[in-house]
């Protein structure tokens, strides 16, 4: 396979430029707006109405691109953000980090909550399968900017790079599929029947932690970090071994307690 050149920016319009990886976000908050009206819908939960959805995506919305930025100064550029803080308003350079992010929208979920007096997993259950098919339009995103690519490889699951003239692991499509489309039909099919309170939540950490962890090994790490660890070991896995502990864990209590949700 040989990598298609791809212009970054959708449209121009002459004064704005607008780009793909901004139209993929853009994709990634309709879809899951509309994912929590057919859900709503679909199992008749009255506990939900137009206005919270509406405003659960815009919550949302602002933990992830704030969260993921400034995760991303954080756990992946932190001595240059010490140098110059400004460097997190330079949007136009790259950087965004999925678990910045993940940690933004735990915090907007929290203030979601007190808002409308909801409890934490009560959102967070309703909020997890509306996120992976997001995920994979934010890879197909760095798939179209030509970033984050996996390792040279001579394998035919490679990508033959014209301006890099080598053949890398496309990374940030494997991400699409497990992150994305694998993670959700997993905890779409999951979710579809009745199950213990946080079990839906500790789903997705598991699954996306794990699906991280592999993708990691083929995925190049930031230049800026290089492995971190044992030749191999990576920012992304280290970020992603807290959610797999910690989702087994509350799989295994919500099953200990059977509150359903």
């Amino acid at each position: 396979m040989t990598y298609p050149i791809i212009n970054p920016i959708a449209l121009d319009l002459g004064f704005i430029q607008i780009y793909w990886y901004g139209v993929m976000y853009l994709m990634a908050f309709l879809v899951a707006y509309l994912l929590a009206n057919y859900r709503v819908k679909q199992k008749q939960l009255n506990n939900w109405n137009t206005q919270q959805i509406e405003d659960l995506i815009f919550y949302g919305a602002i933990g992830v691109v704030s969260g993921g930025r400034l995760g991303y100064m954080l756990f992946y550029n932190f001595l240059n953000f010490l140098s110059d803080p400004l460097l997190i308003f330079a949007i136009q350079d790259g950087g965004m980090s999925f678990h910045g992010g993940f940690l933004g929208v735990l915090l907007a979920m929290v203030l979601f909550n007190r808002k409308y007096n909801k409890t934490f997993f009560t959102t967070m259950d309703f909020v997890a399968p509306l996120v992976p098919l997001g995920l994979g339009f934010g890879r197909i995103g760095n798939f179209i900017n030509s970033e984050l690519w996996g390792q040279i490889t001579t394998s035919p699951f490679g990508m033959y790079i014209e301006q890099q003239s080598v053949s890398r692991y496309p990374s940030q499509l494997v991400e699409a599929f497990l992150e994305g489309l694998i993670l959700f039909i997993i905890l779409w099919l999951f979710s579809n029947k009745l199950r213990p309170s946080m079990s839906i939540s500790a789903l997705f950490l598991i699954f996306y932690g794990l699906f991280r962890f592999i993708i990691e090994f083929i995925r190049l790490p930031d230049v800026q970090l290089g492995y971190l660890a044992f030749g191999w070991f990576t920012m992304g896995q280290l970020l992603s071994l807290p959610m797999i502990l910690v989702g087994i864990f509350l799989l295994r209590k919500a099953y200990i307690k059977k509150e359903i949700m």
